[in-house]
């Protein structure tokens, strides 16, 4: 009787090695495939970065030209106003000289309170 529980303690321990070897196998296989997504991510995430980053340098690049545009539309305004200002002074001189008084004196009763 002793043999045949040996027998089946060796065969029980048989047993327990090999479902251990397999769950060890089990591991490691789930070790490579978590370092191969962990690669894929990493992966991932750069390329997100630099998309990320080339959009914000076409959106930058995009807002100096609309700024850029915009302000040379503002000097192109104000020249204009210069031009038509210069020619109502040219074209009535008297007229101008008195609006001129009046909003200096304007000014300075506001400056007086």
């Amino acid at each position: 009787m002793n043999a045949a529980r040996t027998a089946t303690a060796k065969s029980a321990a048989a047993g327990k090695t090999e479902a251990q070897a397999e769950f060890e196998a089990q591991i490691e296989a789930l070790k490579e495939e978590l370092a191969a997504v962990k690669a894929q991510l990493a992966g991932s995430g750069e390329r997100s970065a630099k998309a990320a980053r080339k959009a914000a340098a076409s959106g930058r690049d995009h807002l100096r030209e609309q700024g850029e545009a915009a302000l040379e539309e503002l000097r192109a305004n104000a020249k204009d106003i210069e031009t038509q200002l210069v020619e109502n002074v040219r074209r009535k001189p008297v007229t101008s000289l008195a609006i001129a008084a009046g909003v200096g004196f304007l000014f300075a009763l506001i400056a007086r309170r």
